[in-house]
C-alpha cells in the first residue's frame, strides 16, 4: 500500500514538473567568435593584425585565442592565447578552468608543439615588459623562417595576496613565425602588446598595488635630464663639442703666368670700371677711352670707307694710269 502511494506521488510530481517547464532551447557554454575589438589583449601598433578571436567563458574566468596574421612556411597559426582566472561562479553553467603554475617541463612541451620541425632554444636572459617578467624560446626553420614562443604570468606578489585582495591572475602565450622578421623584431611584439581586459572589483586586481613614485623625484643631488631613459645616473656632459679639423688641400702648380687660373673657392677680382688713374711721374692720358678699343674702330672705318680720286688724275689717260700706281 505504501509502495503504491509512493509511486503515485512520484508520478504526480513528474506531471507537475512537465507542466511548469518552458520547453525553451538553450545552447550550452561553448567557444564563440567575437569581434576583434573585443580582444582582451591587443598587439602593438604596426604589429600582426588580428584575424579572428575565439572566446570561451569559464566558471572562474574567460579564455581567448586571438589568431594573428601569419606569413611563414612553418605549420601552424600565429596566435595570442590569454586566460583570465578570477572568482568561481563568474559564469554560471560553465565549468571552471584548470589552473597550473608555469613550470619548466610544461613550457618545454608547449614550445615543442608551437612550431613543429623548428629547433627552439629557451633564452636564459631575464627580461620583463610593462606587465612584469616573461620568458621566450626562439629558433629558425630550414627555410629561414624565424619562430618565437613567449609566455607570461601576470599576478600580484605574495605579500599583496595576504591582504585579502589582488587575487586575480592572467596567463599569456604568444606564438609567432615569420619569413622576413628577425628574432628581435618578433620580441618587440612581446614588449608592445596591451592587456585591455580587467576584473570586476578591486579584490581580483592581478597587478597588485601601484608602485611608489621614483625616489629621485624632488631629491637634492639627483638631476633628471631630457633623455630617452629619463633619469640618468651619470651626469650629462656640458660644454661645446670640439670643432672639426680643417683639411687643407695643396694648390695645383701654375704652368705659366698667362694661363694661371684662380684657385677654387677664391673669388675672381672684377675688372676695373672707368679710366685708369696714372701713377706719379707718368704722363697724363689725353683720352679716357682705352687704346685697345680705338684700333678696331679705326680699322673698320678704313675698311668700309670710299677712296675719292684727285682732280689731277681725271681726263688724262697717262696721268690716270700713274694715279692708279
Amino acid at each position: 500500500m505504501r509502495l503504491r502511494k509512493t509511486i503515485l506521488l512520484l508520478a504526480v510530481t513528474g506531471i507537475m514538473a512537465g507542466c511548469t517547464s518552458t520547453g525553451g532551447v538553450r545552447q550550452p557554454s561553448a567557444p564563440e567568435t567575437v569581434a576583434p575589438e573585443k580582444a582582451l589583449v591587443l598587439p602593438p601598433p604596426g604589429g600582426p593584425s588580428i584575424v579572428s578571436v575565439v572566446e570561451r567563458k569559464r566558471g572562474n574566468g574567460v579564455e581567448q585565442t586571438i589568431s594573428l596574421f601569419t606569413s611563414s612556411s612553418v605549420p601552424g597559426q600565429n596566435s595570442l592565447k590569454v586566460q583570465f582566472f578570477g572568482a568561481s561562479g563568474a559564469n554560471p553553467g560553465a565549468g571552471n578552468a584548470g589552473f597550473s603554475m608555469i613550470n619548466e617541463s610544461g613550457i618545454a612541451r608547449e614550445v615543442a608543439r608551437s612550431a613543429p620541425g623548428v629547433p627552439m632554444a629557451t633564452s636564459a636572459t631575464f627580461l620583463q615588459n610593462a606587465y612584469g617578467p616573461f620568458g621566450y624560446a626562439s629558433g629558425r626553420s630550414r627555410a629561414g623562417d624565424t619562430c618565437l614562443y613567449a609566455w607570461q604570468q601576470i599576478r600580484s606578489s605574495t605579500a599583496a595576496n595576504t591582504q585579502a585582495r589582488n587575487f586575480g591572475m592572467i596567463q599569456l602565450r604568444l606564438r609567432l613565425c615569420d619569413a622576413r622578421a628577425s628574432e628581435r623584431q618578433l620580441l618587440g611584439i612581446v614588449y608592445g602588446y596591451t592587456v585591455t581586459g580587467t576584473f570586476d572589483g578591486e579584490l581580483w586586481n592581478p597587478y597588485g598595488n601601484p608602485p611608489p613614485a621614483d625616489v629621485a623625484l624632488g631629491r637634492t643631488g639627483a638631476p633628471i635630464y631630457p633623455d630617452e631613459g629619463g633619469y640618468r645616473a651619470s651626469p650629462m656632459p656640458i660644454g661645446y663639442e670640439p670643432a672639426p679639423a680643417i683639411v687643407t688641400q695643396p694648390r695645383a702648380a701654375v704652368r705659366s703666368t698667362s694661363t694661371a687660373q684662380p684657385d677654387q673657392g677664391v673669388a675672381a677680382v672684377p675688372a676695373p670700371i672707368g679710366p685708369r688713374v696714372p701713377l706719379p711721374g707718368e704722363p697724363p692720358q689725353t683720352s679716357a677711352r682705352p687704346a685697345v678699343a680705338v684700333a678696331p674702330i679705326e680699322q673698320s672705318v678704313r675698311a668700309i670707307g670710299v677712296t675719292v680720286p684727285s682732280p689731277d688724275c681725271i681726263g688724262d689717260a697717262a696721268m690716270t694710269a700713274a694715279c692708279r700706281r
